[in-house]
Parts: structure tokens; C-alpha cells; sequence
């Protein structure tokens, strides 16, 4: 064999290697995680479904990259009523999200539920897919702090 088909041979070789490569890669899932907070600091319907929608959205195109995501919505202030089980406007959507999507994760202020709880004089129940955190502001600086990408809509 001269040079010139040695080469060609190896060359050949290399491309087949490399076309392995890339296929088993494609099948196998990326060891890169991604994580978000999103705020929710208003009781506007129109942008607590745009952060339903924008959550939805980002775990369906990580899912498809095979990437991991997590995702933590937190809600304060009048955003509060996103969670609240006798004001949400969206209950059915956090509950068919909390089943079909268990990266996106829903955190409640609790100086927002106690100061709501005293001004209207009745306890505060939440929705069963959130969970209460001391303060949400900061829940957000916490995971900020953790390395987090941060949105607010």
C-alpha cells in the first residue's frame, strides 16, 4: 500500500470514528444542568400565565436537549395569590404542571401569607403543589447566591 492510500485509509477511518462519536453522544444525555428562578410579584393573570408559559417552555426545550433543568417559581406580595387556593386563577394549570413536570417547583412567601392573613382576618391555604418559604425575596437572593439564572417577567 503507497502513501497516498494509506492516508486515504486512514482518513476514511477517521470520519467513521468520528460519525460513531456523534451518534452515540446524541443519544446520551448531556451532563449539563440548568437552573432558574422566576418571580411572581404581581396578581396580574395575564403574567402569571406568561410565567406558566415561559416555565412550560423551557422545560420542554431542555427535555429535548436532554439537558437537566430545574426550575423554582416565587411568589411574594400580591403575586401571593398565584398560590393562594382560594384566589389563584390558575390552580388547574399548577396542578397539571406539578404532575407532568417535576422540575418546575412552586415556593410561597411566608411574610406575604401572614401579613395577608392578618389584613383579611382568616387563615391562608395554599395550593397543595406549593410549598412556603420564610421570605421570598430571599428564597431569590438564596438561590441567586447558588448560581441560578434569574428572570422576572
Amino acid at each position: 500500500m503507497n502513501r497516498r492510500e494509506t492516508l486515504s485509509l486512514l482518513a476514511c477511518a477517521l470520519i467513521v470514528l468520528l460519525t460513531l462519536c456523534t451518534a452515540s453522544s446524541a443519544d446520551e444525555p448531556s451532563s449539563k444542568s440548568h437552573r432558574v428562578a422566576i418571580q411572581v410579584d404581581t396578581n396580574d393573570p395575564a403574567t402569571i400565565n406568561l410565567v406558566l408559559n415561559n416555565a412550560r417552555n423551557v422545560v420542554e426545550y431542555y427535555t429535548a436537549r436532554k439537558e437537566e433543568i430545574a426550575i423554582e417559581i416565587v411568589a411574594y406580595g400580591p403575586g401571593l395569590h398565584m398560590l393562594r387556593a382560594d384566589t389563584s386563577t390558575v390552580k388547574d394549570r399548577l396542578q397539571s404542571l406539578h404532575e407532568s413536570m417535576p422540575q418546575i417547583n412552586f415556593s410561597a412567601c411566608e411574610n406575604t401569607k401572614h401579613g395577608m392573613e392578618k389584613a383579611e382576618g382568616k387563615e391562608i391555604v395554599l395550593v397543595p403543589e406549593a410549598r412556603l418559604v420564610p421570605s421570598g425575596v430571599v428564597r431569590l437572593m438564596e438561590l441567586e447566591e447558588q448560581g441560578w439564572s434569574y428572570v422576572r417577567p
